[in-house]
C-alpha cells in the first residue's frame, strides 16, 4: 500500500522545488528515459532517513556543480510504486534501492549509486560522488 500523499509531499518538494521533474506513472518513466538525448539522472527517492539526511540533500548541493545532467527526474518508492517499477527496470545489472541515484546516456545506464554507497556518507560526500560522475559522464552547459 502507496504513503498517503500527505505524509510524503514535503519529501517530494526537496526534489521539486529544484527543478527535478517527477515521474508518477510507467508511462512517465518510458517517455521521458527513451526520449531523453543527453544526461538524464533518475532519483530513487524515498521516506527513509538516509533519503533525507544524505540522499536529496547530496542531489541539491551536486546540482549546483557547472558540469551536471541535461535533466533531473524522480519516483518516490513506496508510493509511485508502479513508476518507481518502470525506473528500476532501466537500471539493468541493479537489484531495488532506495533511495539511489541513476545516471542514464541516451537511455543507456552510465552510473549507479545505490543505498549501500548512500547510507554511510553524508550529504557533501554523496555530492562529491555525483559530481566526479557528472564530470565523467556529462557534457559542460552551453
Amino acid at each position: 500500500m502507496p504513503y498517503p500523499e500527505i505524509m510524503i509531499r514535503p519529501m517530494r518538494e526537496d526534489l521539486t522545488r529544484l527543478g527535478v521533474e517527477e515521474l508518477r506513472t510507467a508511462d512517465a518513466v518510458d517517455e521521458t528515459i527513451r526520449n531523453s538525448k543527453g544526461t538524464l539522472m533518475v532519483v530513487v527517492n524515498s521516506i527513509c532517513g538516509c533519503a533525507a539526511g544524505k540522499a536529496r540533500p547530496g542531489v541539491a548541493l551536486a546540482l549546483q556543480n557547472n558540469v551536471k545532467p541535461d535533466k533531473v527526474a524522480t519516483v518516490f518508492a513506496g508510493a509511485d510504486i508502479e513508476a518507481t517499477e518502470r525506473a528500476r527496470s532501466y537500471f539493468t545489472g541493479y537489484g531495488p534501492s532506495s533511495p539511489s541515484i541513476a545516471l542514464l546516456k541516451d537511455g543507456n545506464l552510465v552510473y549507479m549509486l545505490e543505498r549501500y554507497q548512500i547510507e554511510g556518507r553524508d550529504a557533501n560526500q554523496i555530492a562529491g560522488e555525483l559530481t566526479q560522475a557528472f564530470e565523467k559522464h556529462c557534457s559542460p552547459a552551453q
